[in-house]
């Protein structure tokens, strides 16, 4: 009876396991990748062989989570050994947990139990694991991305009229997609330490769902997108846009090297600061945009550095430098005149452009939202950290709101 049971739980895993085949455009198919003959042959109507049209890469780990190891273990200890199981796929990040590849598709601060994501219930299976790789689960990043990009574009708006909505679309989109990019480059550099911190082992290009080589095709295929928006621009802004890919190339580096990479972050995820204002006059008026600009730069210094307190632990172990671990427990002043700098920042760009009580008022609200993150995060909780950065994208709202308002009451 041990027998019969151990072999029907040994074929229930199988089955799930299997469930996952698709065909990844990226991928060509492959041959069989599980091959399971001989296993407890004596025992009628159960399986013997099983087949999965994926693969995986060269030498990666034969592993089809922990308990089928186990089951294989005791087949041996009853006197009935598995001749042999072929593994060429790593089927679940969680090496031997027990997490589905289904939960693999979400970070580890989105997963719920047992509940697919709403990109699992929408897209093809075969897409998911590049929808992961450009965070597409996470809207945060395209957000924080867009809003500079948007408070530009509604300051550089004549006065008593809305902001160029065909430009918002345009950089709503080019956001979207060159925060992908960004994250697709992220990962190929980084691929080495998301393997070592609990956050992002599960990342595609970590976990070897995705191969680096058909990530920078898709990194290519991003960036062809992105490119067929910026040429929608005049030519002013289409030299500038261009001039960030230096930036978005390189900054993942950074903390590798210096304690200050979300420095170097703010210095990328802030041009549309420089970009939207372009698009909309056709060049620069460097006394509105560089106090814009740099406001967001310290803007990014206090979300980031919130942001790199979940894996401060693992940083360490990994080498990673941060602010986080530079400032350590005096990361809250820091923090504190981050954003006083920011605040002050954006004063001037508003004096700089005329702006009113509306901007201000805004201004003040916004003021008021950084204060309560900086002395309401908790940084030895993921989860409060989490939270407290992805509540940024109300600081940016209510600071889009302002400067809309304004325009329209000049």
């Amino acid at each position: 009876m041990l027998h019969l049971r151990s072999t029907r739980k040994l074929c229930s895993v199988l089955r799930e396991a299997t469930s996952f085949s698709h065909i990844d455009p990226f991928e060509p198919a492959c041959l069989t990748i599980i091959s399971l003959s001989d296993v407890l042959a004596s025992s009628a109507g159960t399986c013997t062989s099983v087949t999965h049209n994926r693969s995986r890469p060269e030498g990666s780990l034969p592993v089809l989570g922990g308990a089928l190891q186990q089951l294989s273990g005791s087949s041996v200890q009853y006197g009935h050994p598995t001749h042999q199981i072929l593994f060429t796929r790593l089927l679940s990040s969680g090496h031997g947990t027990g997490e589905s590849f289904a939960g693999s598709m979400q970070p580890p601060e989105n997963q719920s139990a047992g509940q697919p994501s709403l990109l699992e219930k929408l897209l093809p299976k075969y897409m998911l694991p590049y929808a992961q790789l450009m965070r597409l689960q996470n809207s945060i990043g395209t957000w924080l991305l867009a809003w500079p990009c948007f408070w530009s574009i509604a300051l550089a708006a004549p006065a008593g009229a809305l902001p160029d909505l065909k430009l918002l679309a345009l950089f709503g989109t080019g956001a979207l997609l060159l925060r992908g990019a960004g994250c697709t480059v992220n990962d190929l550099w980084d691929r080495d330490l998301d393997a070592k911190v609990e956050r992002t082992k599960g990342r595609p290009l970590a976990a070897g769902t995705i191969t680096p080589f058909r990530a920078v095709g898709f990194l290519g295929a991003q960036l062809l997108l992105g490119l067929g928006i910026l040429v929608q621009l005049n030519t002013y802004s289409i030299f500038l846009g261009a001039s960030s890919l230096a930036l978005v190339f390189t900054y993942p580096l950074f903390k590798r090297f210096t304690y200050w990479p979300q420095a170097f972050l703010g210095l990328t995820f802030n041009w549309g600061a420089l970009l939207g204002w372009a698009a909309v006059q056709g060049s620069c008026d460097w006394a509105v945009v560089l106090p814009l600009y740099a406001s967001g730069v310290c803007w990014t210094l206090v979300y980031d550095t919130i942001y790199a307190h979940q894996d401060k632990k693992d940083d360490v172990i990994a080498g990673v430098k941060s602010t986080a671990l530079l400032f350590a427990d005096h990361t809250k002043p820091w923090l504190s005149a981050f954003a006083a700098s920011q605040i002050a920042l954006l004063a001037v760009t508003g004096h700089m452009t005329d702006a009113g009580l509306p901007y201000y008022a805004s201004l003040a609200a916004a003021s008021g939202h950084l204060a309560w993150q900086i002395l309401s995060v908790q940084l030895n909780s993921r989860e409060d950290c989490m939270a407290k950065f992805i509540s940024n994208k109300w600081f940016g709202a209510i600071l889009f709101s302002g400067i809309v308002a304004d325009k329209l009451l000049q």
